[in-house]
């Protein structure tokens, strides 16, 4: 977490870098991060992307006794989803789905400012504990009602049913929530799933199927369960890469600041956009886990329908080379592309 106060020593591992005078793959590649008594991240440890204390890094890596940073919770202490989830005593993904209401969205921070990661102040996690209503609060299904439960509600309040009866049926959900029967089923699914990848990604040495078990859920669901939490795994392990690229190249004013959402394609493929600042010749740039760094034709639309093969065509240029290169080296690559044209 980020103690109150400390917002702006906040440091990413590209920061870092730039402290150090190395380039970012230098850095990674060196793992200066990691040497022995380097300052921890002060971000949880499956935080997407992890942060530093600059204050901290700085003195370490000049010699200096690092200072200590405080053991007191305080109000204003910004909290991570997987904290903040803690914090309410939920699971992430169930916060996931929390972190859309206005209590929460209207105080949300991004850290860094651009192109950061969502945190939120502890006093407002507090008081939207205190606030939220008990357990079956508008629940039950009216007759001929269809999906009576909020879109952007409907898992968090399926987490919920899970917190209460890890193996609650797709028939529970229905009644509880008034939705329809394939609304239910792939919704407790997704969240079963998401429960699963949360708990692999605190325990690595658990498989997909030790933690359906380890969370009560019903043989029967634990099939699609781990499908889904292996899907979810896939997809989070392909975000501190994209985000870090997203996060330099807003930095450098190429693209705009976002927090970078992983789509999965046909076949289980994954796919990402970031949006282009303008002057760049193209409106997003694409990610595609087979094909690499692309420039894309449509900004409301750019990662486009999977065919299933090479997208080419006009105003699509593929840059640098491999699915994993340097931000930099993708910033030159992107630059020549617009010197060509």
């Amino acid at each position: 977490m980020i103690r109150a106060g400390r917002l702006k020593y906040v440091q990413t591992l590209a920061g870092l870098a730039e402290q150090l005078g190395v380039s970012y793959g230098t850095l990674r590649n060196k793992r200066l991060h990691a040497v022995e008594g380097h300052p921890a991240p002060i971000s949880s440890p499956t935080a997407r992307v992890q942060l530093w204390d600059s204050e901290q890094t700085a003195a370490f890596h000049a010699g200096k006794p690092v200072p200590a940073l405080s053991d007191t919770d305080d109000d204003q202490d910004l909290l991570d989803r997987h904290e903040a989830a803690l914090e309410l005593g939920v699971s992430a993904a169930t916060w996931n789905g929390y972190k859309s209401d206005p209590r929460l969205a209207e105080h949300v921070v991004q850290v860094p400012e651009e192109g950061g990661t969502e945190h939120w102040p502890r006093y407002v996690v507090r008081e939207f504990k205190n606030s939220r209503p008990g357990r079956g609060a508008g629940g039950g299904r009216r007759t001929g009602s269809g999906d009576v439960v909020p879109r952007d509600q409907l898992q968090p309040r399926i987490a919920e049913l899970l917190d209460a009866n890890p193996a609650v049926t797709v028939g529970d959900v229905v009644d509880a929530l008034g939705v329809v029967f394939p609304t239910a089923q792939a919704g407790l699914v997704r969240v079963r799933g998401r429960r699963i990848a949360d708990l692999v990604e605190a325990e690595p040495e658990l498989t997909a199927a030790q933690a359906a078990e380890r969370l009560g859920f019903p043989k029967a669901t634990r099939k699609g369960a781990v499908a889904a939490a292996e899907a979810e795994l896939h997809a989070r392990s392909a975000l501190p890469y994209l985000q870090n690229v997203a996060d330099v190249l807003a930095r450098a004013g190429v693209a705009e600041p976002v927090q970078v959402e992983v789509r999965q394609l046909a076949g289980g493929h994954l796919a990402a956009a970031v949006p282009l600042a303008a002057g760049q010749g193209a409106p997003a740039l694409v990610w595609d886990e087979r094909f690499g760094w692309r420039t894309a034709t449509s900004r409301r639309h750019p990662i486009g329908k999977d065919a299933g093969t090479r997208p080419e065509g006009e105003g699509i240029h593929y840059l640098a080379s491999g699915t994993h290169p340097d931000p930099e080296v993708l910033i030159g690559s992107l630059a020549k592309v617009g010197a060509q044209r």
